[in-house]
């Protein structure tokens, strides 16, 4: 019997790529509903929440002394516990405001985690998602999710690999007769290329930006290989000497230099993967190549990069943002919750 036969369930069922930077939801049987910032925004004086969302998105950089706005995932796992309650309460309510199926009991919720964080983390999203409103959590490692939303062939004898770069970290695997062969994951992701924006333009430039602005830098002239077109883009700041407003000239050039550091940390994770696949599955993927996938797989010349140091071909896959969360949706829709990639917990 395939791992895709055998489990019914509610039309209300949830699936939610919890991420970093940004969480979407999926309902049975009605797609993608939500996609919104995995930020939240706190008033510490009344210790209320002020935001969840794009609105406490907007938020960020931007709030007096008195208003937090946070995500509460760092690097791919919960790092405050209560207010990730309280943000999936928030998705999961708002999901299901679009539901068909008022009548329906509390929804069942697949939620995707990296591969490798321990048991510790995972029973944190476990309780997590389930003090947030679920009557039972199903959890199903990133790159398989992803492998799934791709249409790759998991469950065929034939291997296939998935580089999937999110907000928190890049999840490299290897997949074959639905299981996960090979894995790596590595705490180096979209976040990191921020971070690393940020800092450059401080360098280079004596000019301090916040994180969306590294992001939209990123977004915009960001790049793993040359261009045939380079880009350059004006950014606005201030003045890290004076403390007044200043505009910076920002090539993709620069940019690329300066992300070069953690795109070669994506690099070698994906060959210690390769390292590790066994020789026929590894015959496999010079023929079916690599898949690239997540917000991260969009950077400008990545697959490039990624088919000159490795001599494997790469492609992108044109629903890199939404994978993770459309392959928790088939496993609900196809019934799988009882297949082996899945673990769950119940209430």
């Amino acid at each position: 019997m395939s791992i895709i036969d055998t489990f019914l369930g509610d039309g209300g069922d949830l699936a939610i790529d919890l991420g970093t930077a940004n969480t979407l939801v999926a309902v049975r049987d009605e797609g993608i509903v939500l996609n919104e910032p995995s930020v939240v925004a706190i008033d510490q004086n009344e210790e209320r929440v002020l935001a969840v969302g794009i609105d406490a998105k907007r938020m960020v950089g931007r709030t007096p002394g008195s208003i937090t706005a946070f995500r509460p995932l760092r690097d791919g796992v919960i790092a405050d516990f209560d207010v990730t309650e309280v943000m999936l309460r928030y998705f999961i309510e708002k999901a299901q405001a679009t539901r068909r199926y008022p009548w329906s009991p509390r929804p069942r919720v697949v939620v995707c985690v990296p591969s490798g964080v321990t048991s510790v983390e995972k029973r944190a999203v476990f309780e997590a998602t389930i003090q947030a409103g679920a009557r039972r959590a199903y959890l199903i490692e990133e790159p398989m999710a992803a492998a799934i939303g791709a249409d790759l062939p998991i469950e065929e004898p034939t291997g296939s690999m998935v580089v999937d770069i999110g907000g928190g970290t890049s999840e490299v695997a290897v997949i074959a007769m639905g299981g996960i062969v090979v894995s790596q994951s590595i705490r180096t992701a979209g976040d990191e290329f921020d971070e690393t924006i940020l800092e450059h333009v401080k360098t280079a430039h004596n000019l301090l930006i916040g994180e969306r602005t590294a992001e939209d830098i990123k977004i915009k002239v960001g790049s793993a290989a040359p261009q045939r077109e380079e880009l350059d883009v004006e950014v606005n700041g201030l003045d890290a000497s004076s403390g007044l407003p200043k505009t910076a000239h920002i090539t993709s050039e620069e940019i690329r230099r300066a992300l070069n550091h953690p795109l070669d940390e994506v690099t070698k994770a994906v060959k210690a993967a390769l390292d590790r696949t066994p020789p026929d599955l590894a015959s496999d993927l010079m023929y079916y190549g690599i898949m690239l996938t997540g917000g991260g797989g969009l950077l400008r010349g990545l697959d490039q990069r990624l088919r000159e140091e490795t001599g494997v071909p790469v492609n992108v896959s044109p629903t890199a943002l939404e994978n993770v969360v459309n392959g928790c949706l088939r496993v609900l829709e196809a019934n799988a919750l009882s297949g082996g990639f899945v673990q769950s917990t119940a209430q």
